[in-house]
């Protein structure tokens, strides 16, 4: 069963209710109808019933999609200060050793010089 009550209902075509009436033979429930609150449609089963979250359009397909947009170049990708071998980090602040000055890690400058990798 599904937790979403609300249809479009396909015979009057309004955001309605799904109304489930019990069935019975005697005093057993065999089973349920499904019903359409605002004009009383009845559906087959729960399958074809046409839940509000199920009936979206489909306006836009996969041809429609943009092409993935890289915003850097590759070689600018590892040109920010973290990489420089410039970049001081202490506790309390991340300074550039050739300006001397306070630089956060994303920042970029024309002085950058690679740091040495040391896996060792």
């Amino acid at each position: 069963m599904s937790p979403n009550l609300e249809i479009i209902c396909p015979a009057c075509g309004a955001e309605a209710l799904l109304r489930r009436e019990a069935r019975y033979e005697g005093l057993k429930k065999v089973g349920e109808t499904l019903r359409c609150s605002a004009c009383g449609h009845e559906f087959p089963g729960e399958a074809c019933v046409p839940f509000k979250d199920r009936a979206t359009p489909r306006i836009f397909g996969e041809e429609d999609k943009l092409p993935k947009v890289d915003l850097f170049a590759n070689d600018e990708k590892g040109r920010n200060c973290r990489h420089c071998r410039h970049y001081v980090v202490n506790p309390f602040t991340q300074r550039c050793g050739l300006h001397f000055r306070e630089v956060q890690a994303t920042d970029s400058c024309v002085e950058f010089e690679p740091r040495q990798r040391t896996d060792a």
